[in-house]
């Protein structure tokens, strides 16, 4: 089998068991706890913050540590315009995750917030021009993800965090897809909040955390014992904590050389699928995107039946978000793109573990040609 679903989820790193298995064991106390035991499982806790921030060129009072990339986004989208409703005022782009885009739909039903959904373009890529005109004195808040999890479009947030910061509107930054992928400085980026989840970069399920400037207010939404400095009440995940850290700090030494080893690769993957059906459509931007990433639709065809071909021949891929899998729905981030919902219902992603080999996307270029090929003889 090779695996190519890796902005799905990707497998635990050995490194990061290791540093987690303390955690787990000999330092398992409650960090709340005034004792030897809670003390040191606290120690392990700010350990990992600080693991944390020094990636994100952050002070480590500013980490957060959730559940996952999904309670992150919330708790940016919703703890900041709630915390601060200048004038009850979203603006997101037509393409986020549901985390981010539901979560600005649950203000706008109960909170009487207004969203300006901002366009993209034929690529992905947001619309700047549209984007500077939403933001208005009434803006509470702006959330732009740093790159697509379905078609891998890398959005200029540099500019979009200037045009945020001249208008003095808070930016929100999805990081989920974009970390271990490209530079997470949350200074450079000019974001005042930033997501990340655990288990896209080799940590476990269910971890992940949220960069926010101390200056942002910011209205927690789990109440209760008053944990994370009053942001996120519950006993933390100390060993989650501890796995996202180490594996965000691997992720990032390793960047630099698998960045462009990947892109190499899926460059190479694009140009054989390409080459061999002209029928079929890329989607996202061509250059700016993921280095992982190739996401194609294949007009004529079912999706889903070219990934049952797919595993069949040995590859395992995905049609899109996970999040989304099992809808019968087109995806909404295709359609935002002006692909007709026909064509975006034959939607395929290959994203690319850092361990994968040359040889591995050469067989599974081949088996991408082969199993569109075999849909569409069966189809006639």
């Amino acid at each position: 089998m090779i695996y190519l679903d890796s902005a799905a989820t990707t497998p635990v790193r050995r490194e990061v068991l290791e540093a987690m298995w303390p955690a787990l064991t000999q330092d398992f106390g409650n960090p709340s706890s005034h004792h030897t035991v809670g003390e040191a499982a606290a120690r392990a806790l700010e350990y990992a913050r600080g693991k944390a921030a020094a990636v994100l060129g952050c002070r480590p009072g500013e980490v957060i540590f959730t559940s996952g990339g999904t309670e992150a986004n919330n708790l940016a989208v919703k703890g900041i315009a709630l915390a601060r409703p200048r004038g009850r005022h979203l603006v997101i782009s037509a393409v986020e995750h549901p985390s981010v885009a539901e979560a600005a739909e649950y203000l706008e039903r109960f909170h009487g917030f207004r969203v300006t959904r901002v366009p993209v373009d034929p690529d992905g890529t947001v619309d700047l021009a549209a984007l500077e005109a939403a933001l208005t004195p009434e803006t509470t808040l702006c959330s732009v993800m740093y790159a697509n999890n379905e078609v891998g479009t890398i959005q200029p947030v540099v500019r979009i965090g200037r045009l945020c910061r001249a208008a003095g509107v808070p930016f929100h930054v999805d990081a989920v897809q974009a970390a271990g992928w490209l530079p997470l400085d949350v200074a450079g980026l000019g974001a005042d909040a930033l997501s990340v989840s655990g288990h896209k970069l080799g940590a476990p399920k269910g971890s992940g955390l949220l960069y926010a400037a101390g200056r942002i207010a910011l209205e927690p939404l789990i109440h209760g014992g008053g944990q994370e400095r009053g942001r996120r009440s519950g006993t933390e995940n100390v060993a989650g904590a501890v796995g996202t850290a180490t594996a965000l700090a691997l992720a990032e030494a390793e960047r630099t050389e698998a960045a462009p080893r990947l892109a190499r690769y899926r460059d190479y993957l694009v140009d054989q699928v390409l080459g061999a059906l002209p029928e079929a459509v890329l989607t996202g931007h061509r250059q700016d995107r993921l280095p992982g990433s190739a996401s194609f639709c294949f007009p004529g065809t079912s999706g889903e039946a070219v990934l049952l071909e797919l595993e069949r021949r040995g590859i395992v891929c995905s049609s899109g978000s996970a999040c989304h899998a099992g809808s019968d729905e087109p995806s909404a981030v295709l359609l935002a793109m002006g692909i007709e919902p026909a064509v975006a219902q034959t939607a395929v992603r290959l994203t690319l573990p850092a361990a994968v080999k040359e040889a591995e996307v050469a067989l599974a270029a081949r088996a991408v040609v082969a199993a569109v090929r075999q849909v569409q003889a069966l189809a006639r």
